[in-house]
């Protein structure tokens, strides 16, 4: 194979990998796209995006959702650990 044939050769092995980085890359993006789903919901009045911060209220719990709850190693309230 002469210099040429073998240049000729490489350049159609590079123009094979940029169409191919081209397709993965639009791919990758359709992926990201996707794995967004569907923007948040509006809350509580707000109109901008909520970036991954949660806020938790300044209100007491409500005494309900632990009841007949476990304390962590001691067992349930109201009862003397054995």
């Amino acid at each position: 194979m002469s210099l040429q044939e073998e240049l000729t050769a490489v350049q159609h092995c590079l123009d094979d990998l940029v169409r191919t980085v081209g397709r993965l890359e639009r791919s990758l993006a359709r992926l990201r796209e996707a794995e967004a789903g569907p923007e948040p919901l509006e809350a509580a009045g707000r109109t901008e995006p909520v970036d991954g911060v949660i806020t938790i209220s300044e209100a007491p719990y409500d005494a309900t959702l632990w009841t007949e709850s476990d304390d962590e190693g001691l067992g349930v309230r109201g009862r003397h650990a054995p």
